[in-house]
């Protein structure tokens, strides 16, 4: 009995000790990844790494990882015509990752996420003098702007849809449309054109989200527009 419990003790001990090394070196491993995507693709701050799975180190003996969530705090998407489009946080779930020979990056299977739009970024996005708001259903938002009109300075709110759309270009670039449903044109010619310059706009989103991953749908809410992500075979800080 007594070298049973010796035995038992040594057992725990040293099974303390690998869970304590495992923990160290996934820290540490997610602290290196971060580091590497943040450099590799010009991320800002914010960038944090969460990989999945017990034991890390059997995992990454095997260069094959479970899950590696990705999360990035304030990202500046860039469009075609100079303005940014903030997304407010970007999260990116990768499955199936097979860590390169050096463990300097890898390849997923596969991956899905979603980016956050807050209707105060989406604001800051559109025209000069126009404010975006919750439209009171998904899929809508409300536009308010202003216009000089006749002399006039025209405020009108609208609702209106918005939408994720094929920008049609070798890049498969998409494009966040907003569009007026309907703009009350008071009876005057040219009232309605002059608000739908202010109220419609389109904004291409090229550059700014985790290599290989691509924008597939959008909704809206309270909260503001969510991008939802995905991709296959996605180079991860390789």
């Amino acid at each position: 009995m007594r070298v049973l419990r010796v035995f038992l003790i040594i057992a725990v001990v040293l099974g303390g000790l690998f869970v304590g090394a495992d923990r160290w070196a996934v820290g540490y491993a997610e602290g290196r990844l971060a580091d590497r995507i943040q450099a590799r693709q010009g991320l800002p701050g914010g960038v944090a790494v969460d990989i999945h799975g017990f034991p890390f180190l059997t995992q990454a003996l095997a260069h094959d990882l479970d899950q590696v969530d990705l999360t990035v705090d304030g990202v500046d998407v860039a469009t075609t015509d100079g303005r940014k489009t903030r997304l407010s946080r970007i999260e990116v779930v990768f499955r199936g990752v097979e860590l390169n020979g050096d463990y300097s990056g890898g390849t997923a299977r596969r991956a899905e996420g979603s980016a956050l739009v807050t209707y105060a970024d989406l604001s800051a996005a559109a025209q000069p003098g126009v404010s975006v708001a919750y439209g009171g259903a998904p899929g809508k938002v409300k536009v308010t702007a202003s216009v000089e009109f006749l002399g006039k300075t025209l405020t009108r709110s609208v609702v209106s849809t918005i939408s994720l759309v094929d920008a049609k270009d070798a890049k498969g670039s998409k494009i966040v449309r907003v569009r007026a449903d309907e703009v009350p044109g008071e009876g005057l010619p040219g009232v309605e054109t002059a608000i739908r310059k202010k109220t419609d706009f389109d904004r291409r989103l090229d550059g700014g989200l985790p290599s290989g991953v691509q924008l597939t749908a959008l909704s809206s809410d309270e909260a503001g527009v969510h991008l939802t992500l995905g991709g296959t075979n996605l180079s991860l800080a390789g």
